[in-house]
């Protein structure tokens, strides 16, 4: 037995499934995962299985059967999906139907939407019965998920991370912005999902270790070749300078090495660091 990455259409999260042959990457196969049978697309090369995981299983290669009738269901699921949303419309329910996905044998079909309060969709289950026999499950999904599902543009001209590579949402928070000098403008920093960007924690961890090299925003701090000393009011981690606003009024960029810490007495001692989690 070997470990095969596949792929499921709507997210570019890998799982690993257990099978019995091996199959070349790109290949679409019949998996048994949480839900029921579904098509997916082998993304790796095979690997061992590992104690105590639990996997799903590739049960075959797909078939031009298979893929014929997973083609019928997603068509079938979109238009239920358009059906479900003028429902929902007009019984004023304020929720947003995302997908609606079968399993390949139809036993199951999974209606994902997202809504900003607790809601009861229950109702709709009738519409759903009259154009299958399939059991119904409602799943919410948070705005990650949702613009992973339906993919979308990000602020940099490219398919937006989680729909693209992202294989978990890592936690976001503004100081990852604070760090890395942005402007802290909601528009700029949220995503399409209308959260913080993922992508402002993938050099998070670079732009801390910068940091610790250079003084503290707003510090006193003094020139060690010319002497002149004023206030810390911009850091430039990528650079290893900062912006210093001198005495005589004039706005200085000086390499962090260069500085020390101003001093009432003689002034001796390094600027003060300003530390990965020093506030600003």
């Amino acid at each position: 037995m070997v470990v095969l990455p596949v792929r499921f259409e709507r997210s570019p999260r890998l799982h690993p499934m257990l099978s019995e042959d091996t199959f070349p990457v790109g290949t679409r196969v019949v998996v048994q995962g949480k839900r029921g049978p579904e098509v997916a697309t082998v993304r790796g090369e095979p690997g061992q299985a590992k104690n105590n995981e639990r996997y799903g299983a590739v049960l075959r290669a797909a078939t031009p059967e298979d893929l014929e009738r997973w083609d019928k269901l997603h068509r079938t699921g979109e238009d239920l999906k358009w059906l479900l949303r003028a429902r929902a419309r007009e019984r004023g329910l304020a929720v947003k139907l995302v997908a609606v996905e079968f399993t390949l044998d139809e036993s199951l079909v999974t209606v994902s939407y997202s809504a900003d309060e607790r809601i009861e969709l229950t109702g709709l289950i009738g519409e759903v019965r009259e154009h299958t026999s399939a059991r119904v499950n409602f799943a919410a999904i948070g705005p990650r998920e949702q613009a992973q599902m339906i993919g979308a543009l990000g602020a940099c001209g490219r398919e937006n991370c989680s729909s693209h590579h992202l294989q978990d949402f890592a936690p976001v928070s503004i100081r990852m912005a604070r760090d890395q000098q942005l402007p802290l403008n909601p528009e700029k920093l949220s995503g399409p999902c209308g959260r913080l960007l993922c992508c402002l924690q993938f050099e998070h961890t670079q732009y801390q270790d910068l940091l610790r090299d250079l003084p503290r925003k707003n510090a006193k701090v003094c020139h060690t070749g010319t002497g002149a000393c004023g206030k810390v009011t911009k850091l430039h981690p990528l650079a290893g300078t900062v912006d210093v606003y001198s005495d005589q009024g004039m706005l200085l960029n000086v390499p962090a090495g260069e500085l020390r810490r101003a001093s009432d007495s003689d002034g001796k001692g390094p600027a003060g660091k300003r530390g990965a989690d020093a506030p600003d």
